[in-house]
């Protein structure tokens, strides 16, 4: 019995740490989340689900940046990380030319004079392009997914840009050697005109066309289709500028009620879990038109995916909206 005890406790500690390594290998995905938030709020949702999953040890978020130049992006982006315990996670901003807009609801003031917070305006921010570098630079190889939920000027800024004492390696460089995806809510698929690639369309053609790795898109027509928020909302969650944000916004729009399209929550899901079960894919090219508008070459050799909707989409509602509902974690 003595020279048992030991071989069992061994055979123990190994399984545990083999179980620890397979949950840390299948289920940490290293995140940087790049948003537009103001123009429309489920990117709110989509950092609300992108928090729950650092939480639920499934991802880890290593920087939230704004591809928005309005002075109230940063501020409640920060206020977000902040309420969900992640004060320091580093936020970024454009420096170079881009896109300001806020939300016409105004619920970005209410939780600027709501909620606590530590970036006073997005003109305080560092630059994006920095942040990118820095945090890339430090991390393993094909590590990093990316994910693009509004304009995809900072993206194109990190290509262009130059080595510097972060990183020997220019931008497109940098991005092959750290970067194992991006996943952008751009396009509308096979074809159409949407709002992230038409603001700033010279830029999402850069990048589509100089990305060095692999795009997977979930385009207008599937967030489209889902609808959150009215649960949320009617829930007793107190004190939350998540839950602000919808109890702000939903009642002001005759579309939304019945919830908010859920556009940016769907590319934090692909990030996170992949597409297995949830959507089919189709692999190709996307094309940038004169106009802005995209259209879309089927091509089993094509570098670009795009998503199509396979789990009903009641269930995936629910999924998506269930991790919006996701309270800080007490400590």
């Amino acid at each position: 019995m003595k020279t048992r005890i030991p071989v069992l406790l061994i055979i123990i500690i190994l399984l545990a740490c083999m179980c620890s390594r397979l949950k840390d290998g299948n289920h940490h995905i290293k995140i940087i989340f790049d948003t537009d938030l103001g123009p429309d709020y489920d990117d709110v949702g989509a950092l609300a689900f992108l928090h729950a999953m650092a939480d639920s040890g499934r991802a880890e978020i290593l920087a939230t940046v704004t591809s928005n130049k309005h002075p109230l992006v940063a501020p409640c982006i920060n206020i977000i990380n902040t309420y969900f315990g992640r004060p320091e996670l580093p936020v970024g901003a454009p420096k170079t030319d881009g896109v300001s807009l806020s939300a016409w609801q105004h619920w970005p003031d209410s939780l600027v004079a709501r909620y606590p917070h530590t970036v006073k305006s997005t003109n305080d921010a560092p630059d994006a392009v920095y942040v990118y570098r820095k945090i890339l630079s430090s991390e393993p190889d094909s590590s990093v997914t990316i994910v693009t939920v509004g304009f995809l000027t900072n993206i194109a800024n990190l290509l262009k840009s130059q080595p510097d004492s972060l990183s020997p390696l220019d931008g497109r460089e940098l991005v092959a050697k750290k970067v194992k995806r991006l996943v952008s809510m751009a396009g509308r698929f096979p074809e159409g005109k949407e709002f992230n690639i038409h603001m700033d369309s010279t830029s999402s053609e850069y990048v589509f066309n100089e990305w060095p790795g692999e795009i997977i898109f979930s385009g207008f027509e599937i967030g489209s289709k889902i609808f959150t928020g009215v649960r949320l909302i009617n829930s007793d969650i107190k004190n939350s500028p998540v839950k602000d944000v919808y109890r702000i916004s939903i009642p002001l729009s005759e579309e939304d009620k019945n919830g908010r399209m859920s556009w940016d929550q769907t590319a934090v899901l692909i990030a996170v879990y992949g597409t297995d079960g949830f959507f089919d894919t189709k692999r190709g090219n996307i094309i940038i038109n004169s106009d802005g508008s995209n259209s879309w070459e089927d091509n089993p050799e094509g570098k670009h995916m795009h998503v199509v909707m396979k789990m009903p989409v009641p269930e995936i509602t629910r999924f998506i909206e269930d991790r919006m509902m996701h309270q800080p974690v007490s400590e």
